[in-house]
């Protein structure tokens, strides 16, 4: 079967990379995919969605996975469907839980699932006066996607209503910030957890811990993610039964009765806080780094499960996830997250390890030049390592990433730190 993958980082080099080892899957194609994916498959530039489906009638691609949001808020799902095309995520309609932050406020509150208490306004006052009634930190976000930029914690009163002002006079984040949500700052420790979806039918994937700060012990500016770990000794299984039972079963039933059921991939940002769980918002994708460290841990076909989450059919599905830890180490150019850096070649060293064998990269922001990989983007691949242990899986992550070259590199020392401390 010849399958498309829409997207460009390296989540979708991830996913390429476990259906590559897919014997069901003959041949990858990648919209636009990066200078590494085409070591995977072939790499096609069709910008415009119509065109996209077209080209998948021609080609005979029986199959294609969405990998980031803006297409998905865009709705080539809905695209796709219409031309007969089976397709991997959800529709535009039900991508506003990503797409509109009010949307899934909102949704949360109407069925009940547990979150932060907040109000969702278009008025300065009415952000003021909720703001007057929070202690600090206080959290101000914009309704529409920011690119992963468009939430600040304030920790005054005063920066949360400027805050909230930027946002609303369109200084901040234009249209995006035109409606925001104020809501109080939970105090806890967050997870990223993933469920596949197929409208009615789930599996949850192990949770993950994903390290948002630049710096090591959680310090500097908010990044679009700097590693992550799976699965966490944080979750036992009374906080997965009541991920399932408060926060995933209800809403796949609210979306279904809203005339908008969920399929793809349902990313919910959890905080634990004394010991209950609250959620922080839902993404309708999987997270970057975590898709990186989480598809070496699942065991069973991965084709099938997005496939079967597509067709309607995850219920006559038993996935097997593996019983080892996964660590991720993102490698960032030189001046990330602040402002693009010069192109720098890619050199990784060709020296044989044992235990280099239970690791890999995962490529993102490259570009491909006479034979030579380039790192182009902010955040330029992740060093992903698997073992027993997550200490063993963080050892061999950091052994690779020593491997790796390229002017201005800069990483994290500390990931997984939380699972070690």
């Amino acid at each position: 079967m010849n399958v498309l993958i829409v997207g460009s980082g390296g989540r979708e080099y991830s996913i390429g990379l476990a259906l590559q080892k897919d014997e069901k899957v003959d041949k990858l194609y990648f919209s636009p995919g990066n200078g590494a994916t085409g070591a995977l498959g072939e790499n096609i530039d069709i910008k415009e969605y119509e065109k996209l489906a077209d080209f998948a009638i021609e080609h005979n691609i029986e199959f294609t996975i969405v990998g980031p949001e803006a297409p998905l808020v865009d709705g080539i799902v809905d695209i796709f469907k219409a031309k007969d095309l089976t397709i991997f995520g959800p529709s535009a309609a039900a991508s506003q839980l990503e797409g509109s932050k009010v949307f899934m406020k909102n949704f949360l509150a109407k069925y009940d699932i547990p979150t932060a208490k907040y109000v969702e306004t278009t008025e300065l006052e009415v952000a003021k006066n909720f703001i007057n009634t929070l202690e600090v930190p206080i959290v101000v976000k914009a309704d529409g996607l920011c690119g992963g930029k468009g939430v600040i914690i304030a920790l005054s009163h005063d920066e949360a209503v400027k805050a909230a002002e930027d946002m609303l006079s369109g200084e901040s984040f234009g249209d995006a910030g035109h409606a925001i949500i104020v809501e109080e700052f939970l105090d806890g420790y967050e997870l990223s957890v993933f469920a596949i979806c197929d409208g009615e039918n789930f599996k949850i994937l192990p949770a993950a811990q994903d390290h948002k700060r630049l710096l090591d012990g959680d310090k500097g500016p908010n990044t679009g993610g700097m590693g992550a770990y799976a699965p966490t000794p944080l979750v036992d299984e009374k906080i997965y039964k009541e991920i399932d039972e408060k926060v995933v079963i209800p809403t796949l039933a609210g979306m279904k009765k809203d005339g908008m059921p969920f399929e793809g991939v349902l990313f919910i940002g959890i905080m634990i806080v004394k010991g209950e769980v609250k959620v922080l918002e839902y993404n309708v994708r999987f997270g970057d780094p975590e898709c990186e460290i989480l598809m070496p841990l699942i065991k069973s076909s991965v084709y099938d499960l997005f496939y079967k989450a597509a067709t309607k059919d995850l219920d006559n599905l038993h996935i097997e996830i593996s019983n080892q830890y996964s660590v991720g180490v993102v490698m960032a150019s030189k001046d990330y997250p602040y402002k693009s850096s010069m192109p720098a070649e890619i050199v990784v060293d060709k020296i044989v390890h044992d235990e280099l064998e239970k690791a890999h990269i995962s490529y993102a922001g490259v570009s491909l030049e006479d034979d030579k990989l380039f790192a182009t983007g902010g955040r330029v691949l992740v060093c992903v390592g698997l073992g027993d242990s997550i200490q063993e899986a963080r050892d061999r992550a950091y052994l690779l990433a020593g491997q790796v070259h390229f002017f201005g590199k800069k990483f994290r020392n500390d990931i997984a730190y939380q699972a070690l401390a």
